[in-house]
């Protein structure tokens, strides 16, 4: 079974996210922070982590920046609500694997994360 970290300061699209894949038979575990989801990260070893770009405690790309020099190569989704090319450049430069922009669009969000789930297998 597929496991996927979604990291979101919202509960609301925390919870919205997880339920709609637990229908999909995916595993699901969340976190609120970015401390919270790199010891999350380390601990349940997800196929896919969904990474909010705007969080309070630390950014999604301080967050990516830290997976990565720790040589964690998980696939990464970048979720944001804004439109700001220095973030998707600098994000992109940290290998992530996409991005998609709040309000969620569940099609889409669907499409992203099942194609990088087969992707690994």
């Amino acid at each position: 079974m597929s496991k996927i970290l979604i990291v979101d300061d919202e509960v609301d699209v925390r919870e919205f996210a997880k339920n709609f894949f637990r229908k999909r038979d995916i595993e699901v575990c969340t976190a609120s922070g970015g401390n919270e989801a790199l010891r999350l990260i380390d601990a349940e070893k997800p196929d896919l982590v969904l990474l909010d770009v705007h969080m309070e405690e630390m950014t999604g790309v301080e967050v990516l920046k830290k997976m990565r020099e720790k040589a964690n190569d998980t696939k990464v989704i970048m979720v944001t609500g804004v439109d700001d090319q220095d973030i998707i450049n600098e994000a992109n430069s940290w290998g992530i694997r996409g991005y998609v922009h709040k309000p969620l669009v569940l099609e889409e969000l669907e499409k992203i994360v099942m194609a990088e789930l087969k992707a690994g297998r």
